[in-house]
C-alpha cells in the first residue's frame, strides 16, 4: 500500500469509529477500529518521510488507544502512560532550540494546566497523581509545538486539537454525568483527537501526499 492509500484507510476507520463506536460500551470491535485508525497513520508515516519520533508518537498513541478502549483502572493507567510517552516523543521532535514559545499562547496553556487543579484533580480520586503527571506532559508537548516555525503551522494546529481532545476526555470521564452530554463529548473528543494526530503527521512529513 502507498502512504496515501494508508491515509485514506485510516480516515475511513476513524470515520467508522466516529459513527458507530465512539459512544458505545467496550467491545473488541471497538478496540480494533479505534486502535487501527491511528496505527495505520503510524504505518503511513515512514512513506511520508516523517521523523522517527513522530512515527513513535503515533505508534504509542495507537497503543494508548487500545488500552483506553479496554475496561479497568490498570488499562486506563497503561493508556495514560503510553500517551504520555507519545507526547514526550512529539515534544522532543517539536522543540526548536533557541526559540521560546510566544508569551500569550504559552500563558494560556499554563493557565489551562493549572486550572485542572480546581475542576479536575478533586474529581479523580486515586488517579489524581497520574492525571496530574499527564497534564504536565501534554502541556510540555503543546509548549514545544509553539516553538515550531511558520512552515509547521499544520502541526501546531494538530497539537492544539490533541490538547482539546484531552480536555473533552477529562470532562467526559470525570466531570459530566449527563448521558446526552457524555455522548456529545465522545463524538467531539474523537473528532479532535484523530484530526490532531493526522495533522501532526501531515505537518511533519517531509514528503506530504499533497
Amino acid at each position: 500500500m502507498t502512504a496515501t492509500t494508508l491515509l485514506i484507510f485510516a480516515a475511513l476507520l476513524a470515520t467508522l469509529y466516529e459513527i458507530a463506536f465512539c459512544w458505545r460500551e467496550t467491545s473488541w470491535p471497538k478496540s480494533v477500529i479505534k486502535t487501527g485508525s491511528v496505527a495505520v497513520l503510524a504505518l503511513a508515516a515512514p512513506g511520508l518521510a516523517a521523523p522517527m519520533l513522530i512515527v513513535a508518537g503515533l505508534a504509542l498513541g495507537a497503543l494508548g488507544d487500545f488500552f483506553l478502549s479496554r475496561p479497568g483502572e490498570k488499562a486506563f493507567l497503561a493508556g495514560m502512560a503510553a500517551f504520555a510517552a507519545g507526547h514526550l516523543a512529539y515534544a522532543a521532535e517539536f522543540w526548536t532550540p533557541g526559540t521560546l514559545p510566544p508569551l500569550v499562547p504559552a500563558l494560556v496553556l499554563l493557565a489551562l494546566g493549572i486550572s485542572t487543579e480546581f475542576w479536575l484533580a478533586p474529581r479523580t480520586g486515586a488517579l489524581r497523581w497520574p492525571v496530574r503527571a499527564y497534564v504536565g506532559v501534554i502541556t510540555l508537548m503543546a509548549l514545544a509545538a509553539l516553538t515550531l516555525g511558520q512552515d509547521r503551522q499544520v502541526t501546531l494546529w494538530g497539537a492544539v486539537l490533541f490538547v482539546l481532545s484531552d480536555l473533552f476526555l477529562s470532562l467526559d470521564l470525570f466531570v459530566v454525568k449527563s448521558p446526552g452530554l457524555n455522548r456529545l463529548l465522545s463524538h467531539a473528543l474523537w473528532a479532535a483527537y484523530w484530526s490532531g494526530q493526522a495533522l501532526i503527521l501531515l505537518g511533519m512529513a517531509a514528503n506530504p501526499p499533497f
